[in-house]
């Protein structure tokens, strides 16, 4: 039967008859012109599947469903036949019978025909069945009821008939024209208006730049449809509603609200439509939570392979943005809001404004880099480290098994600390604190543009809603909890801080001993790196013993990567956790407190490392003769020769690109494929004595995006990101390249997350919002962090301000010559404590006294080992410039925001235009109201005057009239009398 035919045949409950074959479009009803707005999946068991497979010796006690409740069979005879049922559920029930008395009569309802019991509240109905065949048979009727809500609300639904034992469907839903318009006035969607406007443009200079860099830029820009963005027009947008009609350009009802907007309209009344059996007040979300469902998810619009089918939407996204072939063109940020909607399209604009402020950053980085390396060869403390004749022969640096060495020894290691430990590091670090301060400022703006062309201006009231909706997990704790104080007659009707306690201790306990195990990783590590340089230590062989350090501190970070690789996934899984036993009311506050847990928990195992070998190693070794043992035998570790920065480079560096190419690259890669695999052997396997009755049928749209995965929001790619804005920013002084690694990364993350959005993932339910929430908070406060931590680096890790000190107070002829040996001590050999003098020394005969890198009074002086004058002089000058290079970054930074207003000029100045122009169409619209309302007035009135005057004139001639018979009849009679 073709499709025109079936528009003309009845549908029941808006379901397709079982009994007629459809052709299905993929998108569309069987009658291939109502879209399909939303789907519903689940699975179904009937009880003919257990049955087929159990012995018929073992049946299962008999119980009644009713309503969906299981009652035992001592109950039969207590319950009347027709017992009147409660107000709702009665009234559910009249409804029912008034929607089935316009039901033909040759139909009836698609779940009697596989033979399960129906499920109306009326009907009492024995069967044998299981407890799971119990539960599956509840699960049934609150479908069922759920459905017959949906079609009361006004949707329009079409499923297949469960010609299985067990198997999957798909509910499908079409939005009509009536509840679009219904739902868009009460959501006040933003819609465009019949009247366009000129957007304001640029004039002058910046106008010729712009159409310069436009020109420039044109092989840059994705052949996708412009929006109004870049159009000199913009349509005067104004919330829907049904009386002002005649204000839209209402082409065709069917295209007039997008798929996203459709679905989003949908999306609203399943989370409100109720479902009594269900015990709660909410529809999808708690059916979902109670796998009643399986999953609710709009359609994409097609395939996006580009060679199989006509070019839609999401076929255009994966050709000009989702494949790494079109790496080098901007973002379609227009079409990727109006496909995925607001809230993905903020985080995709947030991330495309990311990765290319990173590109000056990167130059800069690059530039100060390449200083390092040009002035390695002129740097005098790095010419007196590699000078062998006039070498020092340091002290040994462990017992017993280390002997002394010559300082010259170390000169790899000191020019490669020049590379990152230089006078333009400082400058590189008041940089990245104001281009971080930039980016935000930026940010701020481009959010701003991006609302009023999106018409997303106004959005508080929606968010107030959204708030106010219950999480189902809430609902279950909260029925639970009413339980609990109708025995104790409390009348609470909801969830306070005394209820959540023990939730709160269990969270305060569980972070803090997170927090631990992340110390104690990173003390594993430490210990590691003593034994092993111990063990390393003692070896024979000659060429061990020289790459010690450089062996151990390379296995070291690789084991620490690999740690905090694991301790983020279970970090990940332990926040939602304990998010989740602290029962939040909203999925706002749900998601918010999520992912304050994860930020800190992950903030933690990802810098502890870091923050170690920055401000703690090598601080409390003590001195020669008097060192600071961690276990017996085993000193505290100490810095490399050349200082701690370089070794924070190495950690850095390796920490950061080990988890963008594996964390960020391999597992976004890697698991989901595993993922959907792993999806698609468990739908295959079947259980023995189920059989299909359906002749198989090619995989429609609906089955193509249910084996996708399903979205699950965009808190672990904004945490991704989060957390390499934070290598970038916090520990930048150390590491001038780290924003060039970044803006690599993130040129491959844009086209990954593309990819999986458009390819792999279900499309997610189009989202609201007016800016990424508590990400710009995040963002802000690690920017203010990064301006403390980066002047400690400078002022504590480096060898910035010992230099300063030393050219401009000690230096004799203002310059750098000399530097060395004045940071190095002397120390008498024969102070050595017994039994830790080196073994088997080359040198033991000559050395009388070594030397170590410290500020300490020589052994000649009265106050031998103490801390010198010029160790007070280098501590109050450090803590100096932490003061001020804080302070000055904090106030060019609030320069800079003050310079850079939030709302860009003509941003602010379109706002109010647009404003005035909408009082100015609705006070002409109620203006044209007012003359036609008088205007029919007049015409009334002018029409009672005419009607008054012929009143009056017929009844002047009625009175001339009746006169006139008087006289007649008057002279009748007289002649009458006469005759």
């Amino acid at each position: 039967m073709d499709p025109e035919s079936l528009q003309g045949l009845p549908v029941v409950n808006n379901y397709v008859d079982g009994n007629q074959p459809i052709k299905q479009s993929g998108m569309h009803f069987g009658d291939g012109k109502r879209k399909v707005d939303y789907v519903l999946a689940y699975h179904y068991r009937h009880r003919s599947a257990q049955q087929n497979g159990s012995p018929t010796n073992h049946r299962p006690p008999a119980v009644i469903v009713s309503n969906g409740n299981s009652v035992t069979p001592e109950e039969i005879g207590k319950t009347p036949p027709e017992q009147p049922l409660p107000g709702e559920l009665q009234n559910q029930q009249q409804k029912g019978q008034e929607h089935s008395e316009q039901k033909p009569q040759n139909h009836e309802h698609p779940q009697s025909r596989n033979g399960n019991s129906s499920c109306h509240p009326h009907e009492v109905v024995v069967v044998e069945m299981s407890h799971q065949d119990a539960l599956e048979e509840e699960k049934k009727c609150q479908r069922e009821e759920f459905e017959h809500n949906l079609i009361e609300a006004g949707l329009e639904l079409e499923k297949d008939p469960e010609t299985k034992n067990q198997g999957l469907n798909f509910v499908r839903i079409h939005a009509p024209w009536h509840v679009l318009s219904r739902e868009a006035e009460f959501l006040k969607i933003k819609v465009p208006t019949k009247k366009m406007y000129e957007v304001k443009s640029e004039s002058g200079i910046m106008s010729k730049l712009n159409s310069a860099w436009n020109q420039c830029t044109k092989p840059l820009q994705p052949n996708v449809p412009q929006i109004s963005e870049n159009t000199k027009t913009k349509p005067l947008s104004y919330p829907f509603s049904r009386d002002k009609m005649h204000l839209y350009n209402i082409k065709d009802k069917d295209t007039f609200f997008d798929n996203a907007t459709r679905s989003r309209i949908v999306h609203e009344i399943l989370k409100r439509t109720s479902c009594t059996k269900a015990k709660y007040s909410m529809g999808i979300t708690t059916l979902i939570a109670n796998h009643v469902y399986d999953s609710a998810y709009p359609l994409h619009d097609g395939d996006y392979d580009h060679n199989k089918s006509e070019m839609n939407e999401r076929m255009l996204l994966h050709r000009e943005w989702a494949r790494y072939g079109a790496f080098y063109k901007y973002q379609p940020i227009d079409l990727i809001r109006k496909y995925f909607g607001e809230k993905i399209g903020l985080y995709f604009a947030w991330l495309g404004l990311y990765t290319w402020l990173l590109i000056p950053a990167s130059v800069v980085g690059i530039i100060v880099f390449l200083y390092g390396c040009m002035t390695v060869d002129v740097d005098i403390p790095s010419k007196e480290m590699c000078n062998e004749e006039e070498s020092f022969t340091m002290c040994p640096l462990c017992d017993k098994s280390c002997d002394y060495w010559n300082l010259s020894t170390a000169c790899a290691t000191a020019r490669a600390s020049h590379l990152f430990d230089n006078p333009a590091t400082v400058f590189f670090s008041v940089f990245m604190a104001l281009w971080a301060t930039l980016f935000l400022e930026h940010w701020k703006r481009l959010q701003m543009r991006l609302s009023y062309f999106w018409d997303l201006t106004g959005l508080e009231e929606e968010e107030e809603r959204i708030k106010e909706h219950p999480r189902p997990e809430y609902e279950t704790k909260l029925l639970v909890m009413k339980e609990k104080w109708k025995a104790c007659k409390n009348k609470k009707e909801k969830l306070t801080w005394r209820d959540r306690i023990p939730a709160y201790l269990v969270n305060f306990a569980a972070i803090l001993f997170m927090i631990a195990l992340t110390f104690s990783a990173v003390f594993g590590v430490i210990i590691y790196r003593i034994t092993v340089a111990a063990a390393l230590a003692f070896s024979a062989n000659e060429g061990t013993k020289s790459n010690v350090r450089v062996t151990v501190t390379a296995t070291a970070v690789i084991i620490n990567l690999v740690v905090i690789l694991i301790l983020d996934e279970i970090y990940g899984s332990v926040a939602k956790w304990l998010t989740e036993i602290e029962v939040p009311k909203t999925e706002k506050t749900f998601e918010e407190r999520l992912i304050l847990k994860a930020f800190l928990l992950k903030f933690v195992n990802s810098y502890a490392s870091i923050f170690y070998v920055a401000f703690f190693k090598g601080r409390f070794v003590g001195r020669p003769g008097s060192y600071a043992y961690i276990f017996y035998g085993y000193r505290v570790e100490e810095c490399a020769p050349g200082g701690c920065l370089m070794e924070l480079c190495i950690q850095l560096s390796i920490i950061m690109l080990g988890k963008q190419l594996i964390q960020n690259n391999l597992f976004e890669i890697g698991i989901p494929k595993l993922k959907k695999l792993f999806r698609k052997l468990k739908d295959d396997r079947t259980e023995p004595g189920e059989h299909n009755l359906n002749s198989s049928r090619e995989p429609q749209q609906w089955d193509r995006d249910y084996a996708l995965e399903p979205f699950t929001g965009l808190t672990p790619e904004y945490m991704e990101m989060i957390i390499q804005f934070g290598f970038v920013t916090l520990f930048v002084a150390s590491f001038p390249l780290a924003p060039l690694f970044a803006l690599l990364n993130n040129i491959i993350e844009v086209r990954l997350d593309a990819k999986k959005f458009v390819a792999e993932l279900r499309r997610p339910d189009a989202v609201r919002a007016k800016d990424i929430g508590i990400w710009y908070n995040i963002l802000s406060g690690i920017g203010k962090f990064s301006v403390i931590i980066n002047a400690f680096v400078i002022s504590v890790t480096s060898d910035f301000i010992p230099r300063l000190v030393y050219q401009y107070m000690y230096s004799e002829n203002g310059t750098m010559h000399g530097f060395i040996n004045h940071t190095l001590s002397y120390f008498n050999v024969s102070h050595l404590k017994p039994g830790t003098q080196p073994e088997n020394s080359q040198f033991a005969q000559d050395v009388v006294f070594c030397r170590y890198k410290d500020y300490r009074e020589p052994p000649w002086s009265p106050s031998q080992y103490d801390f010198s004058k010029q160790y007070w002089t280098v501590l109050a000058v450090r803590l100096a410039f932490v003061i001020l290079f804080q302070n000055l970054v904090m106030f060019l930074s609030a320069v800079v925001d003050w310079l850079i207003p939030d709302i860009p000029k003509d941003i602010s100045e379109q706002i109010k235009k647009e404003k005035s122009m909408i009082v100015n169409v609705l006070l002409k619209e109620e203006h044209k109201k007012l003359q036609l309302i008088e205007n029919f007035i007049m015409h009334d009135k002018q029409r009672g005057k005419t009607e008054n005057r012929g009143r009056r004139s017929r009844a002047a001639s009625f009175c001339q009239f009746s006169r006139s018979q008087r006289g007649s009849f008057t002279s009748f009679s007289s002649h009458h009398t006469d005759v």
